[in-house]
């Protein structure tokens, strides 16, 4: 019995240890993700060089986890619901990383737009907003599997949408400057790309949502969308 007790309070402490790591992965990459669009709006080249670098801090956390996932399943073989948070976790993980990856791409077109002298941004203003927007999303998603809150994770799928209207309207802007200007063309692209990447941090925290929902509810509602809201009642 002691045992048992004492295995069940190491399963415990090392899933708190996963999803603590979790948590300090996601506020890493939440930092370079405000610290990349400070620097897309100011030029800076030592805060576009912090957010490359800090990129191998977000891979050494994805091994890390991913490690200690794996390590937990084949020690613990645990019950359905706690293998459901592990293969779940491992997913934000991935999701976690691939957003770091994105704010690095930003860091080097930013680099580039500056080292061509192309001081001057279009739409820097929606490019920032959008920026913004994607980082307030992966703070509240992170909050969300922090207290496996799914009426958060909810809104943050329904508000990733506002993040594809925002690249919609910078493409569209962007097109009507090249064609105004075709020396301009070059960075044109470059700010499309960064625009993608923006709108591409939002796909992934809504991906992260998704999986606290699978987590908490054990619904997978990654191509199927939310279900319904129930109809009211009607009074009698």
């Amino acid at each position: 019995m002691a045992n048992s007790e004492h295995t069940s309070k190491q399963f415990d402490a090392d899933l708190e240890d996963i999803r603590s790591r979790v948590l300090q992965m996601g506020g890493l990459v939440e930092i370079q993700l405000t610290t990349v669009i400070e620097g897309l709006a100011t030029g800076g080249e030592d805060i576009i060089s912090r957010v490359i670098e800090t990129e191998r801090r977000v891979n050494n956390y994805e091994k890390e986890i991913d490690d200690a996932c794996v390590h937990v399943v084949a020690r613990r073989q645990p019950a359905a619901s706690d293998l459901r948070l592990i293969m779940s976790v491992s997913k934000i993980v991935t999701d976690l990383e691939r957003m770091g990856d994105e704010a690095e791409k930003i860091a080097r077109m930013a680099r580039s737009i500056y080292g061509r002298g192309a001081l001057t941004i279009p739409r820097s203003i929606d490019l920032r907003q959008a920026g913004n927007k994607a980082a307030m999303i992966l703070r509240r998603v992170l909050d969300a599997k922090a207290r496996l809150d799914t009426a958060e994770a909810e809104k943050v799928i329904a508000e990733g949408k506002l993040i594809d209207t925002e690249f919609r309207g910078i493409l569209r802007q962007l097109i009507t400057y090249m064609m105004e200007d075709p020396r301009t063309i070059t960075t044109a692209l470059d700010i499309v790309w960064i625009a993608k990447s923006i709108e591409r941090v939002g796909d992934h925290a809504e991906n992260i949502a998704e999986q606290v929902i699978y987590i908490v509810d054990g619904i997978d509602i990654r191509h199927t969308g939310l279900p319904p809201a129930p109809a009211p009642e009607e009074s009698a």
